[in-house]
């Protein structure tokens, strides 16, 4: 898959250092290995009922995390109380935290506050430390190409709530903006009482 960023208090500058540009590399390289066919083929044979491609890319960069040795669903806390999906983080690995954000845009600020939470000292006793964010999103293209519902926050939205959110997030953070695709897209069906995405040419 195609993509642009947007760095935030240097995400990009810190990624890229000794430390951190080895986990970089394999995110690019997770993301660029997913394929047009690879998305048509997991939606096709796996989430045909669905209306957008958003599930049918989240297994696609889970299975591709996983495969590189990246905890999935990892835990920000170790306390029992706090270790329900909310405050768990998509994807860890050494001290770099990725969040999948295709859900409402009401939980934007969540999704960039929960590489925050995962940074600072807290009370409540830490699972994991986590120096850099990154927040995988769609961007409005793809958003529209893919048959995101309308409500998903997209990548541009995203961006903009970094000014106002500016001095509560305080960890450095890249965003990643999935673009569309070029050789097909998704419209949606009526079957039943509920839509369905069909995938057709571009």
């Amino acid at each position: 898959m195609k993509f642009i960023t947007k760095s935030f208090k240097n995400g990009a500058i810190v990624l890229r250092s000794d430390e951190h540009s080895e986990l970089l590399q394999e995110i690019y390289e997770i993301i660029h290995g997913i394929s047009e066919d690879d998305i048509k083929i997991k939606h096709e044979t796996k989430h045909a009922g669905c209306k957008s491609l958003s599930p049918a890319i989240n297994d696609l960069l889970k299975e591709r995390f996983v495969a590189s040795g990246w905890a999935a669903e990892s835990p920000i806390f170790q306390d029992d109380d706090f270790t329900d999906n909310k405050w768990r983080l998509d994807f860890a690995k050494d001290t770099v935290s990725v969040e999948v954000a295709f859900n409402h845009g009401e939980a934007i600020a969540w999704n960039l506050l929960k590489p925050v939470l995962a940074s600072e000292q807290n009370h409540i006793r830490k699972a994991i430390q986590t120096e850099v964010g990154i927040l995988i999103c769609a961007t409005k293209n793809l958003k529209e190409a893919g048959g995101f519902d309308g409500a998903v926050g997209e990548y541009e939205k995203i961006c903009r709530y970094l000014i106002p959110l500016d001095r509560v997030l305080t960890v450095p953070m890249l965003i990643i903006g999935l673009e569309a695709f070029e050789t097909f897209k998704i419209i949606h069906e009526q079957v039943g009482n509920k839509k369905v995405g069909r995938i057709t040419a571009a």
